[in-house]
């Protein structure tokens, strides 16, 4: 996922962290594995296959209508929420999440609690359920008011409402539930209709978003655009109807782009070429002048110190020109010399370009954690380590200014660099922890499976212990996804087979 090089050396080896308590529930065995087992208990506070299998045995009794067993099931998932929050609790991290998607076949009866109780099996005691993402929603049908269709669309399921039952479901096992959202990123079935077009995002080789992104799901908006800002906030607000326990926003960013175009370099490269936002873009001039050079600029990509003369010449009751956050120097005012002045001016207006398409990010982002803190209900931001980061004169094309957003929010940064070791990863989160404001709660998203590697990446147990060395800075990590714990059981509910 990261075309970018990490220049890091590989880090030295990590010393075990001693044991702050040990927690000896009879429920609770450590993750089979070469570790100690009360090292296992108390890292990751698992449930033991006696246990595990004790309760899949009552669900499956009581899901055949079995009134006992019912019972039960109902004790032991009350039992189980007890004694892993206690284990979390003297556990770092103290919580831990998981990221997992529902699709259409999760209405099945059953379904549901297998899955929330596999997950409080593993030792979380959080989950972020994603309720909007490739253009859907996880609205009922028949109350869905929003711009986009719902993910649950089988005839009969028109007022299933899956969120508030995965939410239920959730806080009924000690589980938080929060709602994992994409942000600016819109779904192509919001690309298809014709009263949006003017939001979808285009840069100046007359390309939209739509056209560069490898996956055709993806379609990124102009976060300038007031129609898009008001689908968005309306979707929220029914999101938060639901109550969740908090809310987190993915995709708050402008595309990857592939080879040479991951790095923009040129005014062109910029998502700044719909009319929403070039009309923001001039409201910051601050004078004709100003004014004048940035459409110029915009127009050609460039300017000439022709272009500095004819400006000149249109605005003589004008000093220097001028625009937000342009600050000129003694040494700026005493060039006369439109040659001299064009680097400085192109410079300038270069800069303002980047500031500008950053803003809208960290605008809509506002825009779109407001409902959320008017409910005091939690909110984050989901955002790649790299990806405010410059690279020359030029920045990572995804233009995502995280070392922006406020530390009122969660932030929760990607690692997810591949190396076949913890040597990538780490450098990742120190990065991140070195740009947080104090008080920022920064929760880093793994991407692992619990006993192996995967996809290059070592297991999560030996991501978790690299990060136990930044506690009690860092209190809480999240692992992606459900689907890399439980690969045959994702499959089988995408497909809606036997369970």
């Amino acid at each position: 996922m990261f075309n970018l090089p990490l220049n890091v050396t590989k880090s030295k080896s990590f010393t075990r962290s001693l044991l702050a308590a040990i927690f000896t529930s009879s429920l609770l065995t450590p993750y089979l594995g070469n570790q100690p087992a009360q090292a296992q208990v108390q890292q990751y506070c698992q449930l033991s296959p006696k246990a595990v299998k004790e309760k899949e045995n009552l669900r499956l009794a009581a899901l055949r209508g079995n009134s006992e067993a019912q019972k039960r099931y109902q004790q032991i998932l009350k039992q189980h929420a007890q004694e892993m929050q206690a284990c979390r609790n003297r556990t770092w991290p103290q919580n831990q999440a998981i990221w997992l998607r529902l699709y259409p076949c999760d209405i099945q009866p059953g379904l549901l609690d297998r899955m929330m109780d596999r997950i409080v099996n593993l030792g979380y005691n959080q989950v972020y359920v994603e309720t909007f993402y490739d253009g859907r929603v996880l609205l009922p049908a028949a109350s869905n008011p929003t711009a986009w269709p719902s993910v649950i669309r089988n005839p009969g399921a028109e007022k299933v409402d899956l969120l508030a039952t995965a939410i239920q479901k959730g806080r009924q096992r000690g589980l938080k539930v929060y709602s994992w959202m994409y942000t600016i990123n819109f779904g192509y079935s919001y690309a298809l209709r014709r009263d949006r077009e003017g939001a979808i995002a285009r840069n100046g080789k007359g390309q939209t978003s739509l056209y560069v992104v490898d996956v055709g799901t993806h379609v990124f908006i102009d976060p300038y655009n007031e129609r898009a800002k008001r689908d968005y906030y309306q979707m929220v607000q029914e999101v938060l109807r639901r109550r969740p326990d908090g809310i987190l926003f993915d995709y708050v960013r402008y595309p990857r782009q592939g080879g040479s175009n991951s790095i923009a370099t040129k005014v062109t490269d910029l998502w700044l070429f719909t009319a929403a936002t070039q009309e923001a873009l001039f409201r910051r001039a601050q004078n004709n002048k100003g004014l004048d050079l940035i459409r110029r600029f915009l127009g050609k990509g460039y300017i000439t110190p022709a272009d500095i003369s004819e400006v000149d010449q249109l605005y003589p009751q004008e000093g220097e020109p001028l625009w937000q956050g342009r600050t000129v120097s003694s040494a700026q005012k005493s060039l006369i010399n439109p040659t001299q002045r064009q680097p400085l001016l192109q410079w300038d207006l270069w800069q303002l370009a980047v500031a500008h398409a950053m803003q809208g990010i960290l605008d809509f982002v506002a825009l779109a954690t407001h409902p959320a803190q008017e409910l005091n209900i939690p909110a984050g931001v989901v955002f790649f380590p790299e990806g405010n980061q410059s690279v020359g004169q030029g920045y990572d094309s995804r233009l995502q200014p995280w070392d922006r957003f406020p530390n009122s929010l969660e932030w929760h940064p990607m690692a997810y660099a591949t190396c076949g070791d913890v040597s990538c990863i780490v450098p990742q989160i120190q990065r991140v922890l070195s740009m947080a404001k104090p008080g920022t709660q920064v929760i880093p998203a793994l991407a692992g499976k619990w006993g192996g590697s995967i996809s290059n990446r070592p297991s999560l147990e030996a991501q978790m212990q690299a990060l136990r060395q930044f506690a009690p800075q860092i209190k809480g990590v999240s692992h992606f996804a459900y689907s890399w714990q439980y690969p045959d059981h994702d499959s089988d509910r995408k497909l809606c087979r036997a369970q």
